[in-house]
This record gives structure tokens, sequence and C-alpha cells, in this order.
């Protein structure tokens, strides 16, 4: 079993000290697998840049706030609060030292 919040924590320091301001690691699914959970760190100001979206997908704020846009759009969400991903081109900002799970339903 593994703790999803020394996870986290490992991971946003790896994130804060990396030239890139982020650090992923994928803790259940993955390739060839429906589902696949992603724990994501970004540090204050970083984003996932405009990307599609592979499946029905949330976003679970673990730590810190986000902001999720897509065409023109943004909702934001801190720690404890879930985002659904919509199904169209979209981004993550960080809004501060941010850690979120991404849970995603791949689509066959």
């Amino acid at each position: 079993m593994r703790s999803v919040t020394t996870e986290a924590a490992a991971l946003l320091e790896e994130a804060t000290n990396s030239a890139s301001g982020r650090a992923a690691r994928t803790i259940v699914g993955g390739s060839g697998h429906t589902l696949r959970q992603t724990l994501i760190a970004l540090a204050s100001g970083r984003e996932l840049a405009d990307h599609e979206n592979p499946g029905e997908a949330t976003v679970h704020v673990l730590r810190g706030g986000v902001e999720l846009y897509s065409n023109g759009s943004f909702e934001s969400a801190h720690e404890g609060e879930i985002l659904v991903v919509p199904d169209a081109r979209h981004g993550l900002r960080a809004l501060e030292d941010s850690v979120i799970l991404l849970t995603v339903a791949m689509r066959n």
C-alpha cells in the first residue's frame, strides 16, 4: 500500500527543485489500462499547457490551488475540491505550490 500523502510531499519537493517546476508519478494503471491515476506536483505559477483530454477525467486538489482553463473559461479549485476536466482542449495552472490527483478513464 502506498501513502498518497508521502508521495505527494516527495513530488512537490521534486517539482520545486526542478527547472520545469513540475513532477509526476502514475500510481494506478498506466499504459494498457483503462483507469489511470497520476499524482502531479506543480510549483506556483507553473502549468500543464493546453492539451487534449484522453478520456473522462477529474482533478482532485490534494494540496494548494489550481486553475483549469478551456475555451476562454476558467475554474479554480483548492485543497479537497474536485474539478471535472472538460472534453475539450484545456490546461491547468498552479495558483500556489500544488499537488493534484488526476484520474482518467482512457478512451478505447
